[in-house]
């Protein structure tokens, strides 16, 4: 905490990639990462927080934000070093509070450009707008890490199971998804465009974890997050301690998809997140202005809930509810 309280007189220094020897052992800095300019040629700046702890190990990063409105891991991210013990912690723990710095200011899901910035990763040295962003957040930040931890929330009008996405032949992967006591674990391989497959591409240990709503602070995910991070800093040997696991295990499925509607109208979906469906079973109704049944839909396999719709009014291609199979 003295530490802490140091770094917040230090003004933040402004960098070009991230540079771990800058921060004294048993201290936490600030800094102001440089990726591109605006319009205007004003630099843009991602902030990033590291912590050294006494003793040599790892660097262990912890994102959030690479989609502008996927916000519950940035006071996650906040409190964990605000907990942080420089005395005991071995290696470097850094924290990337927001990643995607033009579509969270602008409180938008894409980039500038309309991309994915979690769909385009590792991105083009001399590409486009979100490209070239991307590009270079793995190139000056993401390469430096041997273990990620990159956290993300439902969309607009979706609301999610506890969930997180690994690759699960990967052994230290696996183990990292199952410390986080999430509800379901899905196995999805590295090669997505995803900020998580791109760091698996370099040798990077990393996971996905999907938790709670866009555009909203939901403390009830703060604990969850923060025991899943602290059991994988023990199980690495990076802090002491012992793990805190869950009373029941994580469901695990070897393979997740979403179900669309065929037709527009007012969707309702029975199945609550985390809850089990079977084949056949009508997991949703859709029903005209008038209020008339017009189309009933089934699970077409057995599976877990992992995500639903909550908005009630439905295009044609809607998403109904995202199912995980074992």
């Amino acid at each position: 905490m003295d530490a802490l309280l140091q770094d917040l007189s230090t003004p933040a220094e402004v960098i070009r990639k991230l540079e771990l020897e800058k921060v004294p052992v048993g201290s936490i800095r600030r800094f102001w990462l440089h990726i591109v300019t605006d319009g205007m040629s004003v630099p843009v700046h991602v902030p990033v927080i590291v912590a050294r702890g006494k003793k040599d190990g790892p660097v262990f990063g912890v994102t959030a934000a690479v989609r502008g409105n996927e916000i519950n891991g940035i006071p996650l991210i906040q409190r964990l070093f605000s907990e942080i013990d420089l005395e005991t912690l071995s290696g470097f723990v850094v924290g990337v509070p927001v990643v995607n710095v033009p579509s969270f200011l602008l409180r938008e899901r894409n980039f500038l450009d309309g991309s994915d910035l979690n769909a385009i990763m590792p991105g083009k040295a001399n590409g486009s707008n979100g490209p070239l962003y991307a590009f270079r957040i793995m190139d000056r930040l993401i390469k430096y890490f041997h273990y990620l931890l990159d956290f993300h929330t439902a969309s607009f009008g979706r609301i999610n199971a506890h969930y997180i996405r690994a690759d699960l032949n990967n052994r230290i992967c696996r183990e990292m998804a199952i410390l986080q006591n999430a509800q379901v674990i899905v196995h999805n391989e590295p090669a997505d465009g995803s900020l998580r497959g791109a760091a698996n591409a370099l040798g990077i240990n990393a996971i996905n974890l999907e938790i709670g709503s866009p555009h909203t602070f939901q403390k009830g995910f703060l604990r969850s997050g923060l025991i899943g991070i602290h059991n994988v800093l023990c199980n690495l040997g990076m802090i002491p301690g012992a793990l805190e696991l869950p009373e029941a295990k994580a469901y695990v499925c070897k393979n997740s998809y979403w179900l669309y509607t065929d037709s527009g109208g007012l969707l309702s979906v029975s199945p609550n997140v985390s809850e089990l469906v079977f084949k056949g079973e009508t997991i949703a109704t859709l029903r005209n202005i008038f209020g008339d049944i017009i189309r009933e839909y089934q699970a077409p396999e057995d599976g877990i809930v992992i995500g639903k719709s909550v908005d009630p009014v439905n295009q044609t291609g809607g998403r109904i509810l995202h199912l995980g199979t074992f």
